[in-house]
């Protein structure tokens, strides 16, 4: 997560539901995307392991590789999932290798500005395995601004329309298109054919 190291792992939740009302939907939504994708799945944003231990409840048996850049969050993650492979490391660092049949981001890609976003997505395309599915859940820019209700800093935190990321999985080579949508939340998904 963007330059987030002031996030407590302890308060971490709690300040998230506060702060984005329908984040246990946005996690069911992100969880329920990755439905017949199992083996290899790769964490962007790891957190405290909430995303990761939602998806792993669908896909047990998974072999699942976590990156944070916050050693805080990871160690609070690794209480929780003891077997997964999990690394310090940014967004816009290299991946680890693959291939991974499936990439899950939960409210970590909105700290990316544009141009990142559009590079991350290509480094996913060449990390997945054909046929493999990326899964974002995110705050997005509403097409309404009434439907903004997550605070955003516009420092660490730099949302996108879903319009624009569809763009850009498009162009990294997936079949694009947003699954569920909720206010300023959004769960997009790309898949490799």
């Amino acid at each position: 997560m963007g330059d987030q190291f002031h996030f407590d792992p302890a308060t971490y939740m709690d300040m998230v539901k506060s702060e984005v009302p329908a984040y246990e939907r946005l996690q069911d939504a992100v969880a329920e995307a990755t439905e017949g994708m199992a083996a290899r799945v790769l964490d962007l944003g790891t957190g405290t392991g909430v995303t990761a231990l939602r998806v792993l409840e669908r896909h047990p048996g998974a072999e699942l590789t976590g990156v944070d850049e916050s050693a805080g969050m990871l160690e609070h993650a690794r209480r929780a999932l003891p077997a997964a492979d999990l690394r310090v490391a940014r967004l816009e660092d290299e991946l680890p290798a693959g291939p991974f049949d499936l990439v899950v981001s939960a409210l970590a890609v909105h700290h990316l500005d544009g141009p990142a976003k559009a590079d991350l997505f290509r480094r996913v395309a060449r990390a997945l395995s054909p046929g493999g599915r990326l899964v974002i859940g995110d705050v997005v820019v509403p097409d309404d601004p009434v439907d903004i209700v997550t605070p955003v800093d516009g420092e660490h935190d730099r949302p996108s329309s879903v319009a624009e990321q569809l763009a850009w999985l498009t162009e990294a080579g997936f079949h694009a298109y947003s699954s569920w949508a909720e206010g300023d939340l959004a769960v997009l998904i790309g898949e490799l054919q």
